[in-house]
């Protein structure tokens, strides 16, 4: 008997690399809950914090529950954690201190701490994945050459709207809200952490949309199989 006829079956190709697959949110979901944990323990001030980490505490359970119905790319739920990963810091030390920033400060000797400019960028960095997800899966917009800048007007847009909730907060709370702020001193913050979301929302278009397309194709592929 030859002894390929003892060899094992190989695996089915659609089979392959399932397992992996659905693992990765279940590790993701882990390390945000322990990452939201750590955030909260002794937290710099909580009203700054719950403010700051708002958005993961709505996020996450969304993005649990609608897995089933609507499951995402893996780069967009692997983007997705790294974001609340930023706002779960900045949230603990406030925007304005956390030690990252102050080390990236001395030592380049910038005027301010800035970690807030890289929390801005990733505002437009990661929602541009999400938004394109969505419009490229529930609008006719997949493989039109509008897609890119609505992308990037819609992360536009939401970096306004959070300016006005910054303003929002700012105007009930007073002093109080000066953490959750962040300006530093900059009467020009505003327009640059628009700037930023503007910036990091067109690189993200430009370097992730071929790898955020085959990830699309993949998924629209087992769903079908399925």
């Amino acid at each position: 008997m030859h002894g390929s006829a003892l060899a094992p079956p190989a695996p089915h190709p659609a089979r392959t690399g399932r397992a992996p697959r659905k693992a990765l949110p279940a590790v993701l979901v882990a390390v945000v809950v322990t990452g939201m944990a750590l955030s909260a323990w002794h937290a710099h001030d909580g009203t700054t914090w719950l403010l700051e980490t708002v958005w993961v505490l709505v996020g996450l359970p969304l993005a649990i529950l609608g897995r089933r119905r609507f499951p995402m790319t893996s780069l967009l739920y692997c983007l997705l954690a790294a974001h609340a990963l930023v706002l779960a810091v900045g949230g603990h030390y406030t925007y304005a201190q956390v030690p990252l920033g102050d080390w990236v400060r001395d030592t380049f000797g910038l005027d301010r701490n800035p970690y807030d400019r890289f929390g801005h960028l990733m505002q437009g960095f990661v929602p541009a994945v999400l938004v394109r997800e969505l419009l490229s899966r529930t609008s006719p917009l997949r493989g039109s050459r509008w897609l890119a800048p609505l992308t990037v007007c819609a992360c536009l847009a939401f970096s306004a709207l959070f300016e006005m909730f910054e303003w929002a907060a700012a105007v009930i709370g007073g002093h109080g809200a000066d953490a959750f702020l962040a300006t530093q001193g900059d009467v020009w913050d505003t327009q640059w952490d628009m700037f930023c979301a503007l910036i990091g929302a067109t690189v993200s278009v430009l370097v992730l949309s071929r790898a955020h397309d085959r990830q699309l194709d993949a998924l629209a592929a087992r769903s079908f199989g399925d």
